[in-house]
């Protein structure tokens, strides 16, 4: 009898904490917010997508996917993630580490001495593969360079090779003694593709689908490898933008005004934000990596992220009002991301909008990101 009584108990006391993380995720209160936020921000089009512990991801999409034509943006429409594709390529590296293929604290030259460019990259002889990942090598970025922006837009249809974007920085003055300094940048992560593929003897887009997007059922993930993205919602650059001045940045014929195929393992990923999501909440839940890959990931470098920032291997960790914090942001012309993930309540959120121009956008998406959690947690 007891013990009937106290299933029946614990089967309530369930029953009662699901009614009550559902009521976290007032469909209409959340739409609401979200609507005022991307008036707020001036944003064309926001999309948003929460996974909270094991439910499905809840979806809200407000404004334009293209504002000219007034179509609105869908849940299903596919947008550019950015720099927010570091964290898949980590993730392929760790999972080589997982495997002994690769080792952090190998120098970079074990794995790519033989090209006859590497002596020539900033540091070359001291980076390992960990500062590559954490960005302490101290090797600048390749795409803030204005020759490249310049050689980007006069031949916006190249297909880049990834040594073509080394070029960019060979025989610079490093940044800093390998592993004394920390400075985002895109070529560290060109860097590691390059190793991935040494090690893989495939190609890195490969190595991602067998190991990361099939696994895991990410089925509206894939790689920005071409001028015509299938899919992808139209995005605005602003009109003095360094890469052709355009603002719309898909033309009549769907191709992007640059080859997004440059940005290769620096990002090169887009996607619905609800797979997004669901990746972010695979990966910070714990189960893309085993426990060990999982420490050396979150064992973050301090940052010049904000306040209170660190970044780990392809991961921004903030200290937050709303409690510790891992994700990603990102930007491409057109487009912006932010992936955020909270271990205290188990929930990820990604937010994507459809312009990078900055100089008119007033709400950043980070901020947006706390505003909805703090609306979550304190109901």
């Amino acid at each position: 009898m007891k013990s009937r009584l106290y299933k029946h108990l614990l089967c309530a006391v369930l029953l009662l904490i699901v009614a009550q993380a559902n009521a976290q995720l007032d469909p209409a209160k959340i739409k609401s917010l979200i609507d005022s936020l991307r008036l707020a921000g001036n944003l064309p089009g926001l999309s948003v997508s929460i996974v909270i512990d094991e439910n499905p991801p809840v979806n809200f999409t407000s404004g334009f996917s293209d504002r000219e034509k007034s179509t609105l943006l869908k849940p299903t429409d596919r947008l550019l993630q950015g720099s927010v594709g570091k964290t898949y390529a980590a993730a392929v590296a760790l999972k080589l580490v997982e495997s002994g293929k690769l080792k952090l604290e190998e120098k970079a030259a074990t794995y790519l001495g033989h090209f006859n460019w590497f002596a020539r990259i900033p540091n070359a002889n001291d980076i390992t593969v960990k500062m590559l990942m954490n960005h302490t090598s101290g090797v600048m970025r390749y795409e803030f360079k204005e020759q490249f922006a310049t050689d980007l837009t006069n031949t916006p249809d190249k297909t880049w090779k990834p040594e073509e974007l080394l070029h960019y920085v060979l025989d610079e003055q490093p940044s800093f003694k390998a592993g004394e300094g920390w400075e985002y940048s895109d070529t560290n992560y060109i860097l590691l593709g390059m190793i991935i593929e040494k090690i893989t003897g495939q190609a890195y887009y490969s190595a991602l689908q067998k190991d990361i997007l099939t696994p895991f059922k990410l089925s509206n993930t894939f790689p920005s490898d071409r001028i015509n993205l299938p899919g992808l919602s139209q995005g605005y650059a602003g009109k003095d933008n360094p890469f052709g001045g355009q603002d719309r940045v898909i033309k009549e014929n769907g191709d992007f005004i640059i080859n997004p195929q440059f940005e290769w393992t620096g990002g090169g990923i887009y996607s619905t934000t609800e797979d997004l999501a669901r990746w972010g909440k695979l990966l910070y839940g714990g189960q893309v990596l085993n426990s060990q890959s999982m420490a050396l990931m979150l064992d973050g470098v301090p940052a010049k992220l904000g306040p209170n920032s660190k970044y780990g291997l392809g991961v921004i960790i903030r200290q937050t009002p709303q409690g510790l914090a891992f994700g990603h942001s990102g930007f491409f012309p057109g487009y912006l991301t932010e992936m955020i993930y909270f271990p205290e309540h188990n929930m990820c959120m990604a937010l994507q909008t459809n312009t990078s121009d900055v100089k008119n956008i007033k709400l950043g998406l980070y901020r947006m990101a706390l505003t909805i959690t703090d609306h979550l947690i304190k109901k």
